[in-house]
């Protein structure tokens, strides 16, 4: 078999085991009519949601591939499509699973208990995890064996991750607005106006609720880890097509030119895929230990995967004949994403959390105060920790060694999405239950599942900032590669250039605008969604007594219109920067926006993803009965920082990692043409 065609050939074995694990939650009951009644309720909605955000975007892929094939090419243009498509297909069938598998996890809760519970949930999940990893595999693999392989053709590729990266943002975008637009008008009507439980079915938000942990926190988070997966690798592969002779005869001792770069192009990929082994083999490690520990079962996944994959590369790298400083570069972004998400699990569930919920005391302010103080503080190691895998990575093999620790770090994301993916659909078999009433007992085991998939998510969070940034640097390295390679000289980035300065400024404005726009986005959608839930608890009789049903539908409703029409102008926006500057300004100036870009974007995506993950989870630890319990004042005072910290950590902090990464691959792909 020609070695070219691993890559799909593990990506197709990935889909296969995806396909088989969806029978086994298949087998899974899925209870009784009235819980068949709320999942349906809630399948309908995301599905729904689902196709009209895609034929919205498959409209604006439509002029882009237009414009594409036009100034780069019809290779460009087709791979962009496979790109987006495989993007949409792994955002998509990981989250039909998942609206699969909540009931049966309820209905596990229930009748079989918490182990059960557990392994529906994180099989609902594996699921999300492989799909990524093997339509990832798959479809880069076929794009790079028909036209990647070739240094003078390689440059086609970049297009498949421009499709992805599109996708993604405008997934985690919409995605983001509908979830939070929910959840916030969800909570502050119906626990502290009308002083009902979360997730309760008299709540006419509530199934709009948990579609949004669909669309949002399993859709919209599958397609921006699915982004940053091929990023890294696309981008490995630029600079390895551009390297100079003297840089691949230290990474691949004792090769010819030809050798030496066709191994560098393609070893990104046969990581990878060695990667996805390795996560298939974490899942039935996870599930195998499920039933004594599940906090134990998933951390054993999420850093025992890691070390495998490290061994696996080890051999990799050595039977390919190539330089050991490569596999040092693997193992040092390995072990920093393990370092981030740690991180991210610490201020997000551990004293920070205790902290905030104490400064509750004295009101919501200083709850906002000591969230913020978190957020901001939590932003140091993961920094470090990246700017340490850099200066390692590129001391041991330059600017490729940056690449290749970025493909380290994320090859195993398919154990990674799995336990990530597993929190919302624990947190929507929690909605089920309460919803269908199927008492304390069973709402405390799939409370206890939430609480762990609030960590797991915490961490995936942290996890996918870190990838982002990588990533996103491995692809601001190719785009300098890549000018210095099509204008036959050196292209350094001088911070005493005014182009280079401007560009810094453009860049770090960039993340502020797009933040801003979707913190206003999730506000004004969640004040129409407030008005409607008070206007059915006004208006139709009997609701709050629950003698009556809720119009759920048109919350449902409200919230997709919010998402559908807000998501559109953070799209063009990430687009058309690097379009305008590199072109109005010049490449130089693009350089210095992508540099900006990168530091504003990571520091606003750590520093708002954990303070909205310490905000919420300062809440649990009051609602466990802490400090005065549900209904205390200190419990009033979290539920505003939650609300707050709701966009924070779903719908603008997530959004950042796309972001950089869109402005990043445009400018890659465009960058032949601004020389």
């Amino acid at each position: 078999m020609d070695i070219h065609m691993i890559p799909p050939v593990i990506g197709i074995i990935g889909m296969i085991v995806a396909l088989l694990i969806f029978g086994l939650v298949k087998r899974y009951p899925a209870g009784e009519e009235a819980l068949l009644k709320i999942a349906d309720a809630i399948h309908t909605g995301a599905m729904v949601f689902m196709r009209r955000e895609y034929s919205m975007l498959a409209i604006f892929a439509g002029v882009l591939v237009v414009a594409l094939y036009f100034a780069l090419g019809a290779n460009t243009a087709i791979a962009f499509l496979a790109g987006a498509v495989s993007s949409a297909a792994a955002g998509w069938f990981g989250m039909f699973t998942a609206t699969q598998a909540n009931v049966r996890t309820t209905t596990a809760a229930h009748t079989q208990g918490q182990a059960a519970a557990l392994s529906v949930a994180f099989f609902g999940g594996s699921i999300m995890g492989l799909a990524v990893a093997s339509l990832g595999l798959l479809g880069l693999g076929l794009v790079y064996w028909f036209f990647g392989g070739d240094p003078e053709t390689a440059h086609a590729i970049h297009g498949f991750g421009m499709g992805a990266s599109t996708v993604a943002l405008f997934s985690r975008v919409g995605g983001g607005i509908f979830t939070k637009s929910a959840d916030v008008g969800a909570d502050l009507v119906g626990k502290l106006e009308a002083g009902i439980p979360e997730d309760d079915p008299r709540n006419p938000g509530v199934i709009a609720d948990n579609v949004g942990d669909n669309v949002g926190d399993i859709a919209g988070m599958g397609s921006d880890i699915f982004e940053s997966y091929c990023g890294a690798m696309i981008a490995t592969i630029a600079i390895a097509s551009t390297l100079a002779i003297a840089s691949m005869s230290s990474l691949a001792p004792g090769m010819s030119d030809a050798d030496a770069r066709a191994s560098l192009m393609f070893v990104p990929l046969l990581l990878a895929s060695v990667g996805l082994v390795c996560s298939i083999i974490g899942i039935g490690i996870v599930r195998s230990r499920s039933a004594s520990s599940p906090a134990l079962a998933l951390r054993i996944g999420t850093v025992g995967t890691p070390v495998l994959f490290i061994a696996a590369a080890y051999f990799l790298i050595s039977q390919l004949g190539l330089s050991n400083n490569l596999w040092l570069s693997v193992l040092f972004g390995s072990v920093g994403g393990v370092v981030i998400g740690l991180v991210t699990e610490y201020y997000t569930s551990s004293t920070p959390i205790v902290r905030i919920a104490e400064s509750g005391k004295t009101g919501p302010a200083t709850v906002m105060i000591s969230g913020l103080a978190v957020g901001m503080q939590s932003v140091a190691i993961p920094v470090l920790t990246i700017c340490a895998i850099i200066f390692v990575s590129t001391e041991l093999a330059g600017l490729y060694g940056v690449g290749i620790a970025a493909v380290g770090l994320i090859s195993t994301v398919g154990i990674t999405m799995a336990v990530d993916a597993y929190g919302p659909i624990a947190d929507n078999a929690g909605g089920i239950a309460e919803m269908g009433g199927l008492g304390p007992e069973t709402r405390a085991i799939t409370d206890s599942l939430d609480e762990l998939g609030n960590t797991t998510a915490a961490m995936g969070k942290g996890f996918a900032i870190g990838a982002a940034a990588l990533a996103a640097l491995a692809i601001i390295a190719a785009y300098v590669e890549t000018i210095a390679h099509a204008s036959g000289g050196d292209f350094v980035l001088h911070l005493g250039d005014p182009e280079v300065l401007i560009g810094l400024f453009i860049g770090g404005l960039v993340p502020f605008l797009i933040a801003s726009i979707t913190m206003t986005s999730v506000g004004e959608a969640a004040m129409e969604m407030i008005e409607e839930i008070r206007r059915q608890f006004r208006e139709i009789p009997g609701l709050l007594e629950g003698t009556a049903d809720p119009d759920t539908e048109k919350c449902i409703d409200i919230a997709t219109r919010a998402a559908l029409k807000k998501m559109l102008l953070p799209g063009i926006i990430a687009v058309m920067v690097p379009v305008i500057v590199g072109f109005g300004i010049g490449p130089m100036a693009l350089g210095g926006t992508l540099g900006g870009g990168l530091l504003g974007c990571v520091l606003l995506a750590l520093t708002m993803s954990n303070a909205g993950g310490a905000w919420d989870n300062a809440k649990k630890y009051v609602e466990k009965g802490n400090l005065g319990g549900k209904g205390s004042d200190v419990h009033k005072a979290t539920v505003v920082g939650d609300t707050v910290g709701d966009p924070f950590k779903d719908t603008s902090g997530p959004s950042m990692n796309i972001l950089i990464n869109v402005m990043a691959i445009v400018s890659l792909v465009i960058a032949p043409l601004l020389v």
